[in-house]
């Protein structure tokens, strides 16, 4: 049971997990070894409630196929185990996102001040614009 917060929880059983040789440098290990974790969930078919499911499938991440399946693989680390816990932690940090409520923006008002002081610049910026015109002699 990966636990996301007190309310929500993923059974194991619905993570799928396989390992796979992971990419990069590693010398005649690389060619060996499967180190590297590849976790596929599917959100869709997941026992997850319907309303994070929503927010889940709404997230713009790469990670998430467009059969709602979230697919990570990870290779940060040479021993298995690690890249295991490192994957799952992934996929809880994936689905916390989609649990925070994003606030609504505020929008806000110059003041008066920086109001005064934009035109103030402006006005000043025109003025050695106007300077830079053709010299004219004095004959």
């Amino acid at each position: 049971m990966i636990k996301v917060n007190r309310n929500i929880s993923i059974p194991e059983k619905e993570i799928e997990l396989s390992a796979v040789r992971a990419s990069g440098p590693g010398g005649q290990n690389v060619n060996k070894v499967a180190s590297a974790i590849h976790l596929r969930f599917d959100v869709s078919n997941s026992s997850l409630p319907d309303y994070v499911k929503a927010r889940i499938l709404k997230l713009r991440d790469r990670r998430l196929s467009r059969d709602g399946v979230i697919i990570i693989k990870a290779q940060r680390y040479r021993e298995q185990e690690k890249n295991r816990k490192d994957a799952l932690h992934r996929l809880e940090g994936l689905v916390r996102k989609a649990l925070q409520k994003k606030r609504k923006r505020l929008p806000t008002k110059p003041s008066r001040t920086a109001k005064r002081k934009r035109t103030d610049l402006k006005v000043r910026r025109g003025k050695v614009k106007k300077l830079r015109g053709k010299i004219r002699s004095l004959d």
